[in-house]
């Protein structure tokens, strides 16, 4: 999945942000702007399957984590289960733990006869052998069952795969997939987080150093929502454009709930911090 973060100047809003600049109005104090999304971000697979469950549709609200979509996994499922039976099987290393044990009880009696010299030193030698051999298929048996628990781990991973699951708060701008088709390499949603929203402007450069970062002001999107929201500077382009004659900046403006689309033209005037 991709994100796109909406960027100053970007040319979706360039056009209409540079005339607005070209014919600014006499208040100094006042700029022409335009409401966009924090964040939009194209939703895609990371594997590929067929969908079987679409959770959402456009204009769903969303949180970040929220299940948007899941794939066929019966393959992927049964594959956990394999995995999670191996994972578990404790009887291998239970029976090498008790051939180990038989094995050293039977050194100790050897070492007692060897001591008095009722064995040969091959006799001694063989069964210490056998002792070596017990704890080495122990260990063996130990790693096969940490292999068999991170199997479990990567099947479990492929199986989240197939459930594909928001990256952000926000809504659902357009749903592309529908349940039966396939995932492979297409964009599957658009999501647009637009809390907060931000508020881009092209300025003339005449007021180039007066906006900084951090200075508060007052927002007016267009009719028919009108109203006044507090926003704040965050970003201040250090590049002019010399062909305008314009510079951009960007506001940050709340909007816990989501009452304003994005999308909308406003006035931007500062206050006093």
């Amino acid at each position: 999945m991709s994100h796109r973060p909406s960027y100053l100047r970007k040319q979706s809003l360039n056009i209409f942000l540079l005339f607005a600049c070209l014919a600014f109005n006499t208040n100094a104090n006042e700029f022409d702007c335009l409401i966009e999304p924090n964040v939009v971000t194209e939703v895609s697979s990371p594997a590929n399957g067929v969908a079987s469950w679409v959770a959402v549709e456009s204009n769903d609200i969303v949180k970040k984590g929220q299940v948007l979509l899941t794939l066929d996994s019966n393959v992927e499922k049964a594959s956990v289960n394999l995995a999670r039976a191996r994972s578990k099987m404790e009887s291998d290393i239970e029976a090498k733990k008790s051939s180990l044990a038989f094995a050293k009880r039977r050194l100790e009696r050897i070492d007692d006869l060897y001591k008095k010299k009722a064995v040969s030193f091959d006799q001694r030698d063989e069964v210490e052998t056998e002792v070596n051999t017990a704890k080495a298929e122990l260990k063996l048996a130990e790693e096969n069952k940490r292999i068999a628990e991170l199997e479990l781990k990567r099947a479990i991973a492929q199986l989240n795969k197939r459930t594909i699951r928001s990256p952000i708060n926000g809504v659902v701008v357009k749903r592309q997939v529908s349940a039966g088709e396939s995932v492979e390499e297409k964009s599957l949603f658009k999501l647009a987080q637009i809390n907060p929203l931000n508020v881009e402007v092209i300025a003339s450069i005449n007021h180039f150093g007066k906006v900084k970062k951090g200075m508060n002001a007052i927002v007016e999107p267009e009719s028919p929502v009108g109203g006044e929201y507090k926003a704040t500077v965050t970003i201040v382009d250090k590049v002019l454009d010399a062909a305008t004659g314009t510079f951009g900046f960007r506001l940050e403006m709340p909007n816990p709930d989501h009452k304003l689309p994005a999308g909308l033209k406003c006035k931007v005037h500062f206050v006093q911090n």
